[in-house]
C-alpha cells in the first residue's frame, strides 16, 4: 500500500472557499471575488488535466487577490501538480502567513513537506493543526502525522499518532487502514488483520486495502483468507496497479 496517502493530500478538496455573499450582506470586492473564482477554476482545470489553463487561471487569481488564504492554497496545489516545487512551497507558506492560525494551511504545508521528505517539519505542522482549537477534524491531522512518520520509517511514532487519531474519533476508516499497514510493518499481523477488518466494515474496499489484506493473511500463513482478498482485488479492481503488484508477488511465491 502507498504509505504517503495523506488525508490532506487531496488538499484541493479541503480549501475553505468563502461562502457566496447573501443579498443582505455587504457586497464583496469584485476584484477579490474574481480572484477566488479563478482559483476555483484553476483547481477544476487541474483535476481535468488541463494544466496550461489551470496555470493561467491561478496566475490571474494571484494578481487579483494575492493575500487570500484559499487563493494561496490553490496556488500551492496547482504549482505542485506542475512539478514546480519551489513555487508550490512558497505559496503554501504564504497561505500560512495569510492566516497563521488556519488549520487548513497548517495541514496543507505539512502534507507538502512530507511528500517532499521533510518529515520532521511535516509532522510538526500536522501536530499544530491537530492541536488547533478551531480545527473540527483533528483526527485527520493526527492520521496525516502517522502517515508521515511511517514514510520516514518511524513506526513506533506512527502508531502513536494513529492511536491519537482514534482517541479523538473512534471510527475513522483512514486511520484503520493506516494502522493495519503500520502493524503489518511492525510484524504484528494479528492486530493488522483486526484493523483491516475494521476498515472494510466501515468503508468501501480500495485496491490498496485489498492488497494489504492479502499480504497480512500471507504473513499469517492463512492462504485461504489471502485468496479471498486476491479474488476481490481481481474482480473489483481488474486494471489496478495493485493487481499487477499482486501478480508479481504470486509469481515470486510460486517460482
Amino acid at each position: 500500500m502507498t504509505a504517503l496517502r495523506l488525508a490532506a493530500i487531496a488538499v484541493a478538496t479541503f480549501i475553505a472557499w468563502p461562502a457566496t455573499a447573501q443579498s443582505t450582506a455587504p457586497q464583496p470586492n469584485p476584484l477579490l471575488e474574481a480572484g477566488r473564482i479563478n482559483a476555483r477554476l484553476a483547481i477544476e482545470y487541474m483535476k481535468r488535466e488541463q494544466l496550461q489553463v489551470a496555470q493561467e487561471k491561478i496566475e490571474k487569481a494571484l494578481l487579483q487577490n494575492p493575500r487570500d488564504l484559499s487563493v494561496q492554497l490553490a496556488a500551492g496545489v496547482v504549482f505542485e501538480r506542475l512539478q514546480d516545487t519551489r513555487r508550490a512551497e512558497k505559496h503554501f507558506r504564504q497561505a500560512l502567513r495569510a492566516d497563521a492560525t488556519s488549520p487548513e494551511a497548517q495541514n496543507s504545508l505539512g502534507a507538502f513537506l512530507c511528500r517532499h521528505k521533510d518529515h520532521k517539519k511535516g509532522e510538526e505542522m500536522f501536530l499544530k493543526a491537530a492541536n488547533n482549537p478551531v480545527y473540527r477534524t483533528p483526527e485527520v491531522a493526527y492520521t496525516n502525522a502517522g502517515v508521515c512518520a511511517r514514510s520516514a520509517g518511524e513506526l513506533e511514532r506512527a502508531e502513536r499518532y494513529l492511536r491519537q487519531a482514534l482517541a479523538v474519533k473512534s471510527v475513522y476508516p483512514e486511520t484503520f487502514v493506516q494502522l493495519a499497514g503500520v502493524m503489518h510493518d511492525r510484524g504484528n499481523h494479528l492486530q493488522a488483520r483486526a484493523f483491516i477488518e475494521r476498515f472494510l466494515a466501515t468503508a468501501p474496499a480500495t485496491a490498496d486495502a485489498l492488497l494489504l489484506g492479502h499480504q497480512i493473511e500471507m504473513a499469517l500463513k492463512d492462504r485461504a483468507a489471502a485468496a479471498v482478498f486476491s479474488e476481490r482485488l481481481r474482480k473489483e479492481f481488474p486494471g489496478s496497479v495493485q493487481l499487477r503488484v499482486l501478480d508479481d508477488l504470486e509469481r515470486r511465491n510460486t517460482g
